[in-house]
């Protein structure tokens, strides 16, 4: 029996690499039977007379996992938005970073295309970078005549497992082809009428660049939180989450509960006026959400 690593999904096959070598495997039906299926990303024992006719037969235990994309063991997530063409979306990146956080995952954000912004759209922006980082995230602002930023994302790359999300028609995929000229992955022009990108990844991979392997997929196609409770979500909230043990109750939800040091954080300015209400815009939709069956 052997170990090693998926890197990649296609049409009912996963090609795992151990040492050099990538072997082509099949899934065993005690998978299906048991309702788990291997993703791109788990760590596999498998058995393999070539390398075109190997069979997975254990999954480790995983770190985290996404859904949608489906993929396994992420490191961080490099969440790409756009200053303009799309506008910039304080509300978008908040929910990204509430996914990518509920998962354990670290977020980097990359704001291209700043070269197309207005002074006042360039201002606001960096208004917004310095908020961000004082929370604790990195930020990187990129123009879109050297969208690739290798100088700033290859060293986080190198021994890191790494998604990349983002709005369609960010240039997630152009920042990747720019990372590795080798890669070749297709790219589609932004749709005019809508305004968006169209999507041109069809399955998931993990692409070795700068000694890291990045996922190259569609981003995250579902921005619901299905999975998170409502008292989970403050912790995805790293400024509200150091605060709630100093409420006064235990549980505290930071909306209508007395003695909230929450809410007192943001009546001082200490925490972002946007930031709590996109909390609450997502406490009340999950709060308001059908149960799925």
């Amino acid at each position: 029996m052997q170990e090693g690593r998926i890197i990649k999904a296609l049409s009912g096959f996963y090609y795992v690499e151990s040492g050099d070598e990538v072997i082509q495997c099949r899934g065993r039906g005690v998978f299906r039977k048991r309702k788990v299926s291997p993703l791109v990303g788990d760590f596999v024992k498998f058995e393999a007379e070539t390398k075109d006719e190997g069979y997975i037969l254990e999954i480790m235990d995983r770190k985290n996992e996404l859904i949608r994309p489906p993929i396994a063991n992420i490191d961080q997530a490099i969440i790409v938005c756009s200053a303009v063409r799309p506008d910039f979306s304080t509300l978008l990146l908040d929910r990204f970073l509430v996914l990518v956080e509920s998962k354990q995952i670290m977020p980097l954000i990359f704001i291209t295309k700043m070269d197309l912004t207005s002074p006042e759209q360039k201002e606001a922006i960096e208004n917004y970078k310095t908020g961000y980082e004082k929370i604790g995230y990195t930020v990187e602002l990129l123009s879109s005549k050297d969208p690739d930023g290798k100088e700033y994302l290859h060293p986080h790359l190198t021994g890191k497992v790494s998604v990349v999300a983002g709005q369609s028609g960010v240039g997630k995929t152009s920042m990747l082809n720019a990372l590795d000229s080798g890669l070749l992955l297709k790219t589609d022009a932004i749709s005019e009428s809508l305004g968006r990108g169209k999507h041109t990844t069809r399955h998931v991979e993990l692409i070795d660049i700068a000694g890291g392997l990045i996922a190259d997929t569609p981003g995250f196609s579902s921005l619901d939180f299905q999975e998170l409770d409502a008292v989970e979500l403050s912790d995805c909230f790293p400024e509200m989450d150091r605060l709630s043990a100093d409420c006064k109750f235990r549980g505290c939800l930071h909306h209508k509960e007395p003695g909230c040091a929450v809410k007192e954080a943001v009546e001082e300015g200490d925490i972002f006026i946007h930031r709590y209400e996109h909390y609450l815009r997502f406490l009340e939709e999950i709060q308001t959400r059908k149960p799925r069956y």
